[in-house]
């Protein structure tokens, strides 16, 4: 029975530039108990087709036209009282970023009681109690009782993303529109999150639509799948069916950009340029400048034709057969396409490093100290006796849940947060920390290390000119004359893949794709030998992560480059390290080449990581989370940190801490069970 149906969907934004088409002709339908997956790059109108159906798009933005209907009847131009009465209750949603639900001032209860309360008066306080209480176990919540007296800013990311998740299922609502609502988690709280998403759709009956660009995560929790590009559809159809043999040219580079464990090493193949502004003129199909099928017909803008089988797909020259070599195939990883790297002449000796942070009594707590009460400092270990080394030439990826320290490690390494204890020698020097560091005068060895961040932001000047931010760093250190400086502008943009033309423009006239190449750039000019890259890729839609990618390999072929590649994606660590680093709770609990160490994992804790990992191939009902949450670094468990989440741990793993040793040719593990 069909509970919801978009028809012809129009949203546009009035702007004094003329209107942005969003949503531009949309139309698809839901079943009860059918989810739907809404896939395609940022700025293809998947989020705002979400905001449409709910009815919060706000000025400039409006429903152009189309109809919206639920459970038969239209809600398009409802008034807002009446709107109001269907958002929440019959129609939920979870967003990306958990405190777009969540009050920060107000407690968990409070804010789910006041939700149970809004739509159902006569209730009562202690009926809507219990109700919230059964909601957070439904998610996976363990002591909810408690977790209702708790406020947002005590839970995890992954915690108050369950609770925004159990907000929305209070009333069983027939339809719910998860937007991204996995996207920043870890892939381990992804795998519990959507473990339990897959659950409750069966259990309830409820309906689903999940927005995402992640195409494995749709394959492991999706029936059909819409995929869209310029405010339109451009293909559609049971998800197994598009995702194994698409037929729409976008959608084939979508799939052909994950990285393939098969192809280990080698360039990923991506999709050219860049997506079109909303606003830009509509003449023909929107996706033929990046088409390598375009031809004349292109010129005028395809229908949505059915292709058999319940397949829709707008384009003239779809693809028919199926595609070669895609990250779709299952099966044994090929083995590393690089021989691992010598480590007889390191560039960067890390030697029992540890870092600690002390956190001090705020105000509260030195007013509680003088009525009489106990709040004293505490320490967090961050970072806990690690020691590996990097070879020239060589990439080191280092992974793991977020909180388990490889920020701070990475932080430790350039010198941003100066370790506690232990020493960083590069190339022999010691105390290699301040190696990049120095801010009026520096010799090139002294900038040799340098970081690349996850919010490019985090590096560059939004007043600054894109030139003035390449060129400021070499001509402080005096490694430039103000007269090369737009030479060596000019060849470090090319180098990093952007149009030198742009060099006068300032950050935020920038995709995010290119300003992650502006921050890549700032770090190569100053030619240094190591980068330490922190999530440089996360937040990149897959195309785009895919040139990066491709561009980090050119640069260590060109200018033989080493890299510290610090992620939390397993999948394209895979793709691109010669060795990983598996760090848990501020230990290396694992470390091996990539290839060996994600085919057959010598620790637990590592083997859950991989279990965890979405994949296309291996389709729906596929995920296999790790039980439990991180524990809190300010009081780690006794012995092996992981032995509360591990299905392997014995008794010996509660009271003594393994130490990481060698157990084959190129590997080692903290684990009591290579005894």
């Amino acid at each position: 029975m069909t509970i919801l149906e978009v028809t012809d969907l129009r949203t546009h934004f009035d702007m004094a530039s003329g209107p942005l088409r969003a949503v531009d002709g949309v139309s698809f339908s839901l079943e009860r108990g059918e989810v739907l997956g809404i896939v395609g790059e940022s700025g293809s109108g998947k989020s705002v087709t979400g905001f449409s159906i709910l009815g919060l798009v706000d000025p400039p933005g409006r429903i152009m036209s189309g109809s919206i209907k639920f459970d038969g009847a239209s809600i398009v131009g409802l008034p807002e009282d009446r709107m109001r009465k269907l958002r929440g209750r019959r129609i939920a949603m979870v967003f990306q970023d958990p405190m777009m639900t969540l009050n920060p001032v107000l407690r968990i209860g409070t804010q789910m009681e006041e939700s149970i309360l809004a739509h159902e008066p006569k209730a009562g306080a202690q009926a809507a109690r219990q109700r919230s209480i059964e909601a957070l176990l439904r998610v996976g919540i363990p002591s909810a009782e408690e977790r209702m007296s708790a406020y947002p800013h005590q839970l995890s990311g992954g915690m108050r993303q369950r609770v925004a998740i159990a907000i929305a299922l209070l009333h069983k609502p027939d339809v719910i529109i998860a937007d991204e609502p996995t996207t920043a988690l870890d892939v381990t709280i992804q795998g519990q999150i959507l473990h339990q998403m897959q659950g409750l759709v069966r259990e309830t009956g409820t309906a689903m639509i999940w927005i995402t660009h992640d195409l494995a995560v749709v394959a492991g929790i999706a029936d059909q799948i819409a995929v869209m590009y310029a405010g339109r559809i451009v293909e559609q159809g049971a998800v197994e069916a598009v995702l194994s043999r698409p037929m729409h040219p976008y959608t084939r580079g979508l799939v052909a950009s994950i990285p393939d464990p098969r192809l280990r090493g080698q360039p990923i193949p991506f999709i050219p340029g860049m997506t079109p502004s909303a606003g830009a003129p509509v003449g023909g199909c929107a996706f033929r400048p990046r088409c390598s099928r375009a031809a004349d017909a292109c010129a005028v803008m395809p229908d949505l034709v059915d292709r058999g089988a319940a397949r829709m797909v707008r384009c003239h020259f779809p693809i028919d057969e199926r595609p070669a070599a895609t990250a779709m195939a299952t099966g044994k990883a090929a083995p590393d396409a690089r021989a691992p790297a010598s480590a007889e002449s390191p560039i960067l000796t890390v030697d029992r490093v540890t870092k600690t942070f002390i956190r001090k009594p705020g105000i509260s707590g030195r007013l509680l100290n003088l009525v009489g009460g106990n709040y004293t400092t505490s320490t967090l270990v961050a970072v806990e006796d690690v020691s590996f080394q990097i070879a020239d030439g060589e990439v080191v990826g280092l992974v793991g849940e977020s909180g388990c320290g490889k920020s701070t490690l990475g932080r430790t390494i350039v010198g941003i947060a100066p370790q506690t204890s232990g020493t960083i020698s590069y190339r022999g020097r010691d105390d290699a920390s301040k190696v990049g560091v120095k801010v009026h005068s520096a010799t090139p060895n002294d900038l040799a290390i340098q970081m690349i961040f996850q919010d490019p932001f985090a590096s560059l000047n939004p007043r600054m000119r894109v030139d003035r931010i390449i060129a400021e760093a070499p001509l402080r250190h005096g490694m430039i004359t103000e007269a090369e400086s737009e030479a060596h502008v000019v060849a470090t943009m090319k180098q990093v893949g952007l149009d030198p033309s742009l060099r006068s423009r300032y950050p935020h006239q920038f995709s995010g794709g290119q300003r992650q190449r502006i921050g890549i750039a700032r770090a190569l000019a100053v030619n240094p030998a190591l980068l330490v890259c922190d999530e440089a890729i996360a937040a990149l839609d897959v195309s785009i992560q895919a040139q990066i990618i491709n561009m980090f390999m050119e640069l260590r072929e060109q200018r033989g480059l080493t890299f510290l590649f610090i992620s939390h994606d397993l999948g394209v660590v895979s793709h691109i390290a010669d060795r990983v680093l598996v760090m848990y709770l501020g230990r290396i609990v694992e470390e091996g080449p990539a290839g060996e160490l994600f085919l057959a994992p010598a620790h637990p804790y590592t083997e859950c990581l991989v279990r965890s990992v979405p994949t296309i191939g291996r389709g729906r009902d596929s995920f296999e989370p790790i039980d439990g949450e991180i524990p809190s670094p300010l009081n780690p468990p006794k012995g092996c940190h992981f032995h509360p989440r591990c299905p392997k741990a014995f008794d010996r793993c509660l009271i003594e801490a393994p130490v990481l040793r060698v157990v084959a040719p190129n590997r080692k593990a903290a684990c009591h069970l290579h005894d």
